[in-house]
């Protein structure tokens, strides 16, 4: 069965909300076009995974000046994902006031942290599969002649492909309010945990599997123990996990967490790749 199709104009319309709001951040309030589409992407993400209902239309509806304010809620929100340090609680309880009051949601950044890797990926997936496409006549005009616009470390970069209005665009899901498919499939390396284990205490395999997958739930998709090249066992391996939220389960807000499997030690951080150039 051919894959349903839609074109841009449509899409446009669909988004005229959204992309009334970008065009506000950039055009209007003269917001940093690659912190917008972090922030427009924030938005998405908080409105269809975290039951922010209606948030980008409810934000689009409040004047520039909040929606200024707003965007510098989120930007915040957004630096917390990417700290190495987990945030200190607030006392006051709110870590975004506004937001709370103009959606009728609380939202914590010590939550926020704790979902920290999940968050990334999905904010990610926005970024490159709705925001790339619905901005893209935007960006363009933003910055002319460039196909690629780099966000930062964390985040990466997106493509931006130039596109006519009557382009056919083909689509997973069919019906527009379903376009944007919310439980995409997540890359590998948001998947991927690097461990590593103590010279003289060869961890095997075997043990790793039945440390994690005895924790997280049969958790694990693909291990791969790392030869050494002076030692008889591993020192390092990668692991990928089902689902991304195993990785915010086994880091718990720490960038490394130290298990135990028959006396030998496993230490866990969040895997990245060394060829990523931003």
């Amino acid at each position: 069965m051919a894959s349903p199709k839609i074109s841009l104009k449509d899409l446009h319309s669909f988004h005229f909300n959204d992309r009334e709001l970008f065009m506000r951040l950039v055009m209007i309030l003269y917001r940093d076009p690659s912190e917008s589409l972090l922030v427009m992407a924030l938005w998405f993400w908080l409105q269809n995974h975290a039951h922010f209902t209606n948030a980008v239309v409810k934000i689009s509806k409040t004047p520039n000046l909040v929606v200024h304010s707003l965007s510098k809620e989120a930007s915040t929100c957004l630096k917390c994902l990417q700290s190495k340090v987990p945030p200190m609680a607030n006392p006051g309880g709110q870590d975004m006031p506004l937001t709370t009051l103009i959606t009728d949601r609380n939202i914590s950044f010590q939550i926020v942290y704790q979902t920290r890797f999940t968050m990334i990926s999905g904010i990610k997936h926005y970024l490159n599969n709705v925001c790339s496409i619905v901005f893209a006549d935007i960006l363009l005009q933003l910055f002319p002649g460039r196909s690629r616009i780099l966000l930062n470390s964390t985040f990466g970069a997106i493509t931006v492909v130039p596109r006519t209005l009557d382009c056919i665009i083909p689509t997973k899901n069919g019906p527009l309010d379903s376009f944007w498919f919310l439980n995409p499939v997540v890359p590998v390396d948001d998947r991927t945990l690097f461990l590593t284990f103590s010279k003289g205490y060869p961890v095997t395999e075997a043990d790793v599997i039945e440390l994690f997958n005895s924790k997280y739930r049969d958790c694990i998709e693909d291990i791969h123990m790392v030869p050494s090249t002076t030692l008889d066992h591993s020192l390092y391996a990668r692991m990928v996990v089902r689902d991304v939220s195993t990785v915010d389960q086994i880091l718990s807000s720490s960038p490394i967490a130290k298990f135990r499997i028959n006396g030998k030690h496993v230490w866990a951080r969040k895997y990245e790749r060394r060829d990523q150039h931003f």
